[in-house]
């Protein structure tokens, strides 16, 4: 049996369970969970799925639409000692077959209308919306009595999101998660009477394991929606069932741009999370000027880590507005240079991190591991500089800093400067070959006009507003204008893509 000293993502259930049985846990469209019901769901969803012959250790896909039957399925893989792989529903073709075959993944968790797209061959049950069902089978199953997992076994392999390489699963364990979630509940104020509205997939790292795990550890009421739709997420306020949301910064434009924002009453919003992707600085003044009364929370970190790794405290916002902040509870972290020394202050470097959240590695990927944890200590892949004070600052990824001339560009500091320009809605910037400067600064940029909100800025204009902002070998050299920007699913824009897509143009 489990010890009595280990610590598991399903006993984060149990215990708010134990604690509080007849208070509300879970809401998804019709139904309702309170926490004794929910747990005792979860208890025979285990059932159900050892009783399909998966066995301590067996991988079980979730390729799925948000819905309390996914929270059931993940929390019923940690009871029964399965290790769980949540796969991106817009995945198909090779990127899916990729991972359910490299995770080894015995059977997957699916949801009707996506179960076509799986390999032929694929051993599925369905998690909703059919009779044979997880969600149906439950009343006629018994509660899961079998030996359940340690701190130190395998909960989930969290695939990292693929923006310049093939995925890599980032093993973690049942101590590493509850570590992660302790540092959540502590860095982001979360209290059992929020009433927070989780709307982004939760296959994501940053929604389950920042947000709807730890708000079901504290004990709230927890609302879940099929996505990020703002007329949906106003109602929610408006009727007194939702005060916290998290998004990224694509979702927060959006809601920010959609009419119900400056129209419907919005008072009872009190914290605003974001993260997944940097926040561009004039959207956040912009957004914290239309709800000056609403906290916001800057959350940084990658699924190697849990995923969170810093914070940014609402009291913290002011004079630091681009920061990420400093480090959770469970998080240590430093900036070192390319020999790995520790950098000053000031001076930019790879954020490496020490912490019991971290992952034991990558699946099956022992060079890939090794390349990562070096010295003692995780190397995140983040370039980024650190105050006097400890807080935080992330200048780029370190495979996007720009080469133009011999002389290193932050791509952050180039698209912040586009960003205060009327006209632009959204700016990526990265570096494209080029004979004279080796990387040439290149600004892709959605002119606001794209969503019909006003005028059209020209590449001459857009470049000689970066001039003015920027020392002369960081502005632009050209700016290429696009309807969208590529992202993937967390809200992460894929510059690999954009690279590819306009150095192609270019040959």
């Amino acid at each position: 049996m489990t010890g009595a000293r280990d610590n598991t993502v399903d006993g984060v259930l149990s215990r708010s369970a134990r604690r509080a049985p007849q208070s509300p846990a879970l809401h998804y469209g019709e139904r309702s969970w309170t926490y004794g019901e929910l747990d005792a769901a979860v208890s025979r969803a285990a059932h159900v799925l050892r009783e399909l012959g998966l066995a301590d250790g067996d991988r079980v896909g979730a390729y799925a639409h948000n819905s309390d039957a996914y929270l059931i399925g993940f929390l019923a893989c940690a009871r029964a000692g399965l290790i769980h792989v949540p796969v991106n529903q817009n995945l198909t073709g090779d990127d899916l077959a990729y991972i359910v075959e490299q995770s080894g993944s015995s059977l997957v968790l699916v949801d009707p209308d996506l179960a076509e797209r799986l390999p032929a061959g694929t051993r599925t049950l369905a998690l909703r919306d059919t009779d044979d069902s997880l969600l149906a089978r439950l009343p006629a199953s018994p509660a899961y009595v079998g030996e359940g997992p340690r701190g130190d076994d395998l909960a989930q392999l969290l695939y990292t999101s693929g923006t310049t390489a093939l995925p890599k699963g980032a093993m973690l364990t049942h101590g590493a998660l509850v570590h992660e979630y302790a540092s959540a509940i502590a860095a982001l104020d979360l209290k059992p009477g929020d009433k927070p509205v989780h709307s982004l997939p939760l296959y994501h790292s940053a929604q389950m394991h920042v947000f709807l795990l730890p708000y079901l550890a504290v004990g709230a009421e927890n609302t879940v929606l099929d996505g990020p739709d703002p007329e949906r997420v106003f109602d929610l306020v408006e009727a007194g069932r939702a005060d916290s949301l998290f998004a990224p910064p694509t979702v927060w434009i959006g809601l920010s741009r959609h009419p119900g924002f400056t129209t419907r009453d919005l008072g009872a919003l009190r914290k605003a999370y974001y993260g997944a992707s940097i926040m561009p600085v004039p959207v956040l003044q912009r957004l914290r000027s239309r709800l000056p009364g609403l906290a916001f929370y800057n959350c940084f970190g990658q699924s190697e880590i849990g995923p969170l790794a810093t914070v940014l405290g609402p009291d913290e916002h002011e004079g630091r507005m681009d920061s990420c902040g400093r480090p959770v509870l469970f998080v240590e972290a430093r900036v070192v240079d390319e020999e790995g020394r520790e950098a000053p202050d000031g001076t930019p470097g790879e954020v490496v991190y020490r912490s019991p959240q971290l992952c034991e590695g990558y699946w099956e990927k022992p060079e890939e591991t090794a390349e990562a944890f070096r010295d003692g200590w995780f190397h995140s892949g983040d370039l980024a500089v650190r105050d006097a004070d400890g807080y935080f600052t992330v200048v780029d990824r370190v495979k996007d800093v720009i080469n133009s001339g011999g002389v290193l560009v932050a791509s952050r500091q180039v698209e912040d400067a586009l960003y205060e320009h009327e006209g632009v809605a959204e700016a990526a910037v990265i570096g494209l070959p080029d004979e004279r400067w080796i990387e040439a600064v290149t600004a892709v940029v959605v002119r606001k006009d794209s969503a019909g909100e006003g005028e059209e800025p020209t590449e001459a204009e857009l470049i000689a507003h970066a001039r003015d902002r920027l020392a002369p070998f960081k502005a632009p050299k050209r700016i290429l204008f696009v309807d969208e920007l590529p992202r993937n699913a967390s809200g992460k824009i894929l510059k690999r893509e954009l690279r590819d897509r306009f150095a192609a143009d270019d040959g």
